[in-house]
């Protein structure tokens, strides 16, 4: 009779259920990485653990990316550690840094912010589409305790686009622990003989995060892995459509998720609008009243029942945009909502406020049929030579990152065969987008991922 042995049967376990997480979100056999965030503590290592033994079965490259933030004294260390433990899983390493000076106040979230950046721009270039997080089950019940304290922190979700932008351009962050609980997970490691590091920082009580993991002790409650976190129970039928490149359509009932997201994707930033601000221009929407505002760097226009949104140009009076010099070859960002390509030298991205008048005929003819007060906020291509400004030319291609940003952000993509990267179209073609529509998820919420690691 062969005795059975608790510690394999456990290990097996959790293995295979976030090997069904991994299952139901990734692709497999596919050439391109998988990318894992790393910091060596005890979540991260059980993350690379499970996910390691997903991609030996699948054939999936599996890459681990430690930040070393050069806040503390020992963290030269621990990126050590975490280049060893990855590279014993079968995983490749690499390590990264948060350099330069660091502010005075505000230091976790810039830390986070920082992190977030530093591992989307490595993932993208590895190639890799999704970024796996060891987030738990007591990270969820932390983010409410602090919540309630006033703390201004997302909702975690299991698949989520990349907060950083436009660093996390069409990266997903998925989280396969999150219905795990921290404590478990240890109990998992140790078993295995397996070492971990433990961050002095996480018992600071001059920390948010730590007051909470010090008040919670332990208690957290395991969260309903039916319920997605961070989506309420309402239902709306709003609809959100593409009119014209830069300016989305929608209607009056669009629900406080959807109206977040998509005014942070048109507004070219990263952080969504304030969640007062954003509940008092619902309420003006609500009652049908008309009227143009501005938030989060958005116009909003409301007529009748037709609400449009486009990029505020008086935004970029107040905050100009620097122009973006195109090097060949190389992938540019121009205001957070335009990405630029090309093979020639000497061509750089300007707004088009102010240079209206000098538009070709032709240019003046495409750009009449935005609205308005959209139009100074247009890309135009200008040359060292003196070229320009033009609208469009045959050797730059563009796409319009507003659509496929709002893709992701209003939950279109369930798995990473649904990332496929966007179609690179000639700049001198009609914008392309006019037949696309966002119908926002069924539960619809304000919610998105800031504040979290």
């Amino acid at each position: 009779m062969q005795l059975s042995d608790p510690v394999r049967e456990g290990r097996d376990a959790l293995a295979a259920r976030v090997a069904g997480r991994l299952d139901r979100r990734l692709s497999k056999a596919d050439p391109a990485p998988v990318a894992l965030a790393l910091s060596g503590g005890g979540d991260s290592l059980a993350l690379l653990l499970t996910a390691a033994a997903w991609a030996r079965a699948h054939g999936r490259p599996l890459l681990a990316l430690t930040v070393d933030h050069r806040l503390q004294a020992e963290s030269a260390g621990w990126s050590r550690f975490a280049s060893e433990a990855a590279r014993a899983a079968g995983a490749d390493w690499r390590g990264l840094a948060w350099d330069g000076p660091k502010p005075a106040r505000g230091l976790t979230a810039a830390a986070r912010a920082a992190r977030h950046r530093l591992i989307a721009d490595a993932a993208r270039e590895a190639g890799a589409r999704v970024v796996l997080t060891g987030h738990t089950a007591d990270d969820i019940a932390e983010a409410d305790w602090m919540r309630d304290r006033g703390a201004t922190l997302g909702r975690l979700r299991d698949w989520s686009p990349s907060p950083a932008w436009p660093e996390g351009r069409g990266l997903m962050l998925m989280r396969p622990l999150l219905a795990e609980r921290r404590g478990a997970l240890r109990a998992w490691l140790a078993a295995q003989g397996a070492r971990w590091i433990e961050d002095p920082a996480n018992g600071d009580p001059r920390f948010g995060r730590s007051r909470a993991r010090l008040a919670l002790a332990g208690d957290a409650p395991a969260p309903n892995p039916s319920r997605p976190e961070g989506r309420s129970e309402g239902v709306t039928q709003s609809r959100i459509v593409v009119e014209e490149e830069g300016v989305l359509g929608l209607d009056r009932t669009v629900g406080a998720r959807s109206l977040a997201a998509a005014l942070v994707c048109v507004g070219g930033g990263a952080t969504p609008p304030r969640g007062e601000r954003l509940a008092a221009l619902l309420d003006r929407l609500r009652d049908g009243e008309d009227l143009a505002a501005t938030l989060a760097g958005t116009r909003i226009e409301a007529r009748g029942d037709r609400v449009r949104l486009m990029r505020e140009p008086g935004e970029l009076r107040r905050r100009p945009v620097a122009p973006v010099r195109l090097s060949p070859g190389r992938e540019a960002v121009w205001d957070g909502r335009f990405a630029f390509r090309t093979d020639q030298p000497g061509w750089r991205v300007e707004a088009a406020l102010g240079r209206l008048g000098a538009l070709t005929d032709a240019d003046r003819t495409r750009i009449d049929r935005m609205p308005p007060a959209a139009r100074g906020a247009c890309p135009v291509l200008m040359r060292d030579d003196g070229i320009g400004p033009v609208l469009a030319d045959p050797a730059v291609a563009r796409r319009d990152l507003v659509p496929e940003r709002l893709a992701l952000a209003l939950d279109q993509t369930t798995h990473e065969d649904d990332l496929t990267r966007a179609r690179w179209r000639n700049a001198v073609e009609r914008p392309i987008f006019t037949d696309m529509t966002f119908r926002p998820a069924a539960q619809d919420g304000a919610s998105d991922d800031r504040g979290h690691s």
